[in-house]
């Protein structure tokens, strides 16, 4: 794997150096846009709207439009509006993960000591194995303050950005249901609800539809048709609420078995 981000880890008067890597891939299938037509390569171009020429990424700087004029910044002075930030991961403050709601979670990443720092780093991942705490703070990456929370996993801390209270949107415009559920309908999804529970095992759910999408690229590759495969209804708008969830409990919805 390949750094994307040097810096360190600080809190209190304590500094761990440290290297950030990436902890996802995607699991999507590298498609190509073609033309309809030849099936040609599709290309972007970055061209300069006055001269319509194609411009190189090394000729590129990025800049503000300011009152109608641009200020043009350099990487010096993205590091510069903030130099610690820009090179240290702050702690603010050591909380319970479980007071962080999931929507503000966004990119998980893997944080790696240097050798200067591998103590130090022990000794906060194994701190916070063993108070049940995370740390949440902030940093800049590629010239964007984000919060960060901190926390083990297995044996190595990983760094989760965290999204802003501003970047929630409100639900203020959605048209939700405001009716109370019937008894006899609220038993019934509870008993349903009990019956699919289960212990949560990620290794269980495998993205099988990118291995569909496979199967039939192959199949037409070789100038056959892939079998379509029989869509489930999982509902009936013809029937009531009550009547679906009884179906449920009968056996119309089974747990997931664990994939091979």
């Amino acid at each position: 794997m390949r750094s994307i981000w040097t810096g360190a880890i600080g809190f209190g008067l304590v500094n761990i150096p440290i290297k950030m890597y990436s902890a996802v891939q995607d699991s999507d299938l590298d498609l190509d846009m073609l033309d309809k037509k030849d099936h040609a390569h599709i290309k972007f171009k970055r061209v300069n709207e006055n001269t319509g020429k194609e411009v190189p990424w090394e000729s590129i700087v990025k800049g503000y439009n300011l009152d109608g004029r641009y200020v043009v910044l350099t990487d010096e002075d993205f590091a510069e509006a903030s130099p610690e930030k820009s090179k240290i991961i702050t702690i603010e403050e050591f909380v319970d993960e479980k007071e962080i709601d999931g929507m503000y979670y966004e990119t998980p990443y893997y944080l790696e000591p240097d050798k200067s720092g591998s103590k130090a780093y022990a000794l906060l991942r194994d701190a916070l194995e063993k108070t049940g705490k995370v740390g949440f703070g902030s940093f800049v990456l590629r010239n964007k303050e984000g919060l960060v929370l901190i926390k083990p996993h297995e044996n190595v801390l990983v760094l989760n950005r965290i999204r802003w209270a501003q970047e929630i949107r409100s639900t203020e415009d959605l048209k939700i249901p405001t009716s109370t559920s019937k008894p006899a309908e609220m038993k019934m999804a509870i008993e349903l609800i009990n019956q699919l529970s289960g212990t949560f095992d990620i290794e269980k759910y495998k993205d099988t539809y990118t291995d569909e999408l496979m199967k039939l690229i192959k199949a037409k590759a070789k100038g056959k048709k892939a079998p379509a495969p029989t869509l489930r209804i999982v509902h009936s708008a013809g029937k009531d609420l009550l009547s679906q969830l009884k179906a449920s409990l009968q056996g119309g919805s089974k747990p997931r078995k664990k994939a091979s």
